[in-house]
């Protein structure tokens, strides 16, 4: 107990603050085959390419303890690609939405007629279109673009940034906000339970307080001694808390572990379960709607290819194959001391497109949540530390187990020798 809480003194504390465990975070995008096409009202037709892959280092800073059994941190995240694991190269050119124009003109749908047409001029004179061709590195961490400023100057606040636009910019050498957790040194049950997230009890993106709750851990361990039933964490990339259930149990490299993996109900409609009412509004059962918390753009998160979601997102476009194997989440704990042994989290992001009246780039697009790309964040002990784990986990108790059965036997034997001397 004393080596799984939070605390400097303890053997798990080096593991917590600097995570040993090789990281991985593997891209995939959605190639537009057709995009000429889409623009006249056809299904989009789309090519998984990748992964790109990218090695993903993990570190605490600001770590500071507080007198109510609390430590605060920042964690940081900083990747690297490595092209000898990725099927493809970061220069590499890709075709698919122009993500700033198209999000920003759903966005503006409601507007004034006049202000859609002054903007779509605009866009003509930029030479803007629905779809771009530009390279996986741009996309990913940004590229200067002059819609910017233009959007900036027509609708101010519509997208509360500058300079460049990419899906991750904001995500390498960046934490994922500020947590604080309890450390289990009165309460081990509640060790890494977080306490706050950036000063708050709760968020306040979703429409019901259920929601809006910060449960579960930060995602890293969980309290030792699990039930195999389900385990709780607060994903900032989801802007939500994640529940997911036990599955099986298994060993990983000799110990022991529960596989958690999501729930059908994950990412399910209000409508299919009800308390995912307070997620919406909703669309089909298998995707989110997080424009509240991603700036108001139509963006969606779902299991890659749609896998667990209503089959009319998958047949609303050409070119997905969801399969367990591939595209389900798991989490496999060692349920005494509560340490993830091996996981993988995958989350795919989505836009919503649709022919915006005003708006002529957007064409006769027929409504749609095209995916844009998928991406698994990958990691297993492994090594010296999973030897270290095996011999304290398994091999000692196995060994401590077998002596006292031996040392039982030979306290029998003593006894019967007494009695028969006697």
């Amino acid at each position: 107990l004393q080596n799984v809480r939070i605390d400097p003194s303890s053997i798990s504390f080096s593991m917590w603050k600097d995570i040993p465990v090789p990281f991985y975070m593997s891209v995939h995008f959605f190639e537009v085959l057709n995009p000429k096409e889409v623009l006249q009202g056809a299904k989009p037709v789309l090519n998984q390419r990748g992964p790109y892959v990218y090695r993903e280092f993990r570190y605490k800073t600001n770590i500071t303890f507080h007198d109510n059994d609390t430590v605060s941190f920042l964690e940081y995240r900083k990747l690297f690609f490595q092209p000898d694991l990725s099927n493809g190269r970061e220069d590499e050119y890709i075709v698919v939405p122009n993500i700033l124009m198209m999000g920003a003109a759903v966005m503006m749908e409601n507007l004034p007629n006049f202000v859609k047409l002054l903007l779509s001029g605009a866009l003509a004179g930029l030479k803007q279109e629905a779809f771009m061709n530009r390279t996986v590195g741009e996309i990913m961490w940004g590229y200067e673009d002059p819609l910017i400023d233009t959007i900036n100057m027509f609708v101010p606040g519509l997208i509360p940034f500058k300079g460049k636009f990419g899906l991750f910019v904001e995500l390498n050498n960046s934490n994922s906000g500020l947590f604080t957790v309890n450390t289990g040194m009165k309460n081990i049950s509640r060790v890494h339970m977080v306490d706050s997230w950036n000063g708050l009890k709760k968020v306040n993106y979703w429409r019901s307080s259920e929601c809006n709750m910060i449960n579960g851990t930060a995602g890293e361990m969980w309290p030792p001694f699990m039930s195999p039933t389900s385990l709780e964490f607060y994903s900032p990339d989801a802007c939500r808390s994640m529940t997911l259930v036990y599955e099986r149990s298994g060993k990983f490299g000799g110990v022991p572990t529960y596989r958690f993996v999501a729930p059908k109900t994950l990412f399910a409609n209000g409508t299919d379960y009800p308390p995912n009412e307070g997620f919406c509004p909703c669309m089909q059962s298998g995707i989110q709607n997080v424009s509240t918390c991603r700036l108001n753009a139509p963006i969606f998160i779902s299991h890659p290819h749609f896998y667990n979601a209503d089959p009319a997102l998958v047949n609303a476009v050409e070119g997905l194959h969801p399969s367990k194997d591939q595209h389900a989440l798991f989490l496999d704990v060692h349920p005494m001391t509560g340490i993830p042994m091996n996981c993988s989290i995958k989350l795919q992001l989505n836009l919503y497109i649709k022919q915006v009246s005003g708006i002529i780039q957007t064409g006769k697009i027929k409504p749609v949540v095209l995916p844009l790309l998928w991406f698994a964040e990958s990691g297993s002990i492994e090594g010296s530390v999973l030897k270290q784990f095996y011999t304290n986990l398994v091999l000692i108790p196995s060994l401590l187990d077998y002596l006292q059965y031996v040392f039982l036997g030979l306290s029998v034997l003593l006894i019967m020798s007494a009695a028969v001397l006697m």
